[in-house]
């Protein structure tokens, strides 16, 4: 059984039909790539999934069970966690003090900001930071990290690359592949290079609907099975 399944949604905005009928899945353990030009609809998939934008019909189930209608915390309690693209840092707490909130109650603070520091080392080093003072990098090191330590089965990762400069996309390439390592990852990315190095399987998004999907696997960036639906 697949960890999160995704089943036929249609999702709207106003009256704009945004998803018709997006069907995915992500088994535990994988790194699933969506990818797409902008404004395909693969930020409302993941808030569909989240029932930030619920969707008006099909469903979503995360380790069998139903979370089509519910509140957007109980998806969270549930076990998603969100690294959205405008990372949505705490400007005036410091580096420690972000990933201290992130932290679930049954997790030892010592704990999970190791767990931090190791996978972005960076972080370790601006601890006492205010948030707002960070780079662009170091700020999506900061959003990353508090996903995972958030006690997650499931992160959902929205372009983790945009608007950063080609070293610091690297190196965030770097931390997500050693998180991959521990956890369940949908990733929606317009960097094709980077979301075929870290994912396992892929699905392509073209205008609401799920147009090619497959494996990674001896897949390249320049492929022309992506020109049409991902090339600018």
């Amino acid at each position: 059984m697949s960890l999160l399944t995704v089943r036929d949604i249609h999702t709207y905005y106003g009256e704009s039909h945004i998803l018709e009928g997006v069907s995915l899945s992500v088994d535990r353990g994988e790194v699933v790539a969506l990818v797409g030009r902008n404004g395909v609809g693969k930020t409302t998939t993941l808030r569909s999934i989240l029932q930030l934008s619920p969707p008006r019909s099909g469903r979503v189930t995360f380790d069998g069970s139903e979370l089509t209608g519910l509140d957007t915390h109980a998806v969270a309690q549930a076990g998603i966690g969100w690294i959205p693209e405008d990372r949505r840092i705490f400007d005036q707490l410091t580096v420690a003090e972000n990933l201290r909130v992130a932290l679930p109650p049954s997790t030892e603070t010592a704990d999970g900001l190791s767990v931090a520091y190791e996978t972005f080392p960076a972080l370790q080093e601006h601890q006492d930071r205010d948030g707002g003072d960070l780079s662009g990098g170091q700020q999506q090191m900061l959003a990353v990290a508090r996903g995972l330590i958030g006690d997650n089965e499931l992160l959902l990762i929205d372009e983790p690359s945009e608007g950063l400069a080609p070293l610091i996309v690297e190196r965030v390439g770097r931390a997500l592949a050693r998180a991959a390592e521990s956890s369940t990852i949908l990733l929606v990315e317009q960097n094709l290079g980077l979301a075929l190095d870290l994912a396992d399987r892929f699905y392509v998004l073209d205008t609401g609907k799920i147009v090619d999907s497959g494996s990674t696997a001896g897949l390249s960036a320049d492929s022309d099975r992506f020109r049409r639906y991902v090339s600018a």
